[in-house]
């Protein structure tokens, strides 16, 4: 069986986009142009791949399954084109960085900055999502996320050094309630919790007592995926907070937030840019790898 190699990188687009129409305004043809092709492609594989309705586009299991096998080959053509399509290793093109919103230094402007200003042919496109998927897969260059959830099969570089978590509160609301001098204690407490997104689990609150971690299932009276409404809430005496140290500094400096718990938060391992291990890397991609190793010696 003879299958069109277009084709195949057209369905790679719509199950990155998932929109006919979004994938026609990359490629620069029409939404009927698409849909054929890919109609094309059903035919020759007597399989569908897409569901189709008037406001959306989705994979069937056929399709799930093909674009899982095609996604890290159609990246590493991608990649070996670029990196051979420009002999002067000048980076150019769009970078695609999935970054978990609590990735601070990252997001914090600088460094960002600092690699747009040094690298003015690369049109940056970060998505700030907590959710966990493979970037491969959804079309994304690299990622930033804290070192213990990046899988063991991608290339990681250090983006900060040692985190950690802690408890924080507003100074009148542990004027009213009091400050728990143990983690457990925190269930008698007002909490508010995060969660990365609507349907899963609120953040576990984990603490590590003589060596052992542990969690405490704290019932938050708020729970948000916005990490600046929950920080604003902690400052309003809403409650108790938990998350990352660097987030709250600057609210503790200025005495809006009292850091409680310091000897059940011990550090670990912070953030890392990571990307897939291939044997071509874009010089775009390779630039911001250059990039943030600079910026952390």
């Amino acid at each position: 069986m003879m299958t069109d190699l277009n084709a195949l990188a057209v369905f790679t687009l719509v199950a990155q986009e998932r929109s006919f129409r979004a994938a026609a305004d990359r490629l620069g043809v029409t939404r009927s142009a698409v849909s054929q092709t890919i109609g094309r492609l059903e035919a020759t594989l007597g399989l569908a791949l897409v569901r189709r309705t008037t406001r959306s586009v989705s994979l069937t299991e056929a399709g799930e399954r093909l674009n899982a096998a095609l996604a890290p080959a159609m990246a590493e053509i991608h990649a070996a084109v670029e990196s051979t399509g420009d002999l002067t290793g000048r980076p150019r093109g769009q970078l695609r960085v999935a970054v978990s919103s609590i990735a601070e230094r990252f997001l914090a402007g600088p460094l960002l900055a600092g690699f747009a200003a040094a690298c003015p042919d690369v049109q940056i496109d970060i998505t700030v999502t907590d959710e966990e998927f493979d970037i491969v897969a959804e079309g994304f260059d690299a990622g930033v996320r804290l070192g213990e959830v990046i899988e063991q099969d991608m290339i990681a570089v250090p983006v900060s050094g040692e985190q950690r978590q802690t408890v924080v509160g507003a100074p009148g609301y542990f004027a009213r309630a009091g400050a728990p001098i143990h983690p457990r204690a925190l269930v008698s407490h007002r909490c508010i919790g995060w969660r990365p997104a609507p349907h899963v689990a609120p953040y576990r609150w984990e603490f590590t007592e003589q060596g052992k971690d542990f969690a405490v299932a704290v019932a938050p009276e708020i729970t948000t995926n916005d990490m600046a409404l929950m920080i604003k809430l902690a400052v309003a005496g809403a409650g108790i907070t938990f998350g990352m140290e660097e987030t709250f500094r600057p609210f503790v400096a200025r005495g809006e937030l009292v850091p409680i718990l310091g000897a059940y938060c011990p550090p670990f391992a912070g953030f890392y840019l990571y990307y897939p291990n291939r044997r071509n890397l874009a010089p775009k991609l390779r630039a911001l790898i250059d990039h943030v190793r600079d910026r952390r010696e």
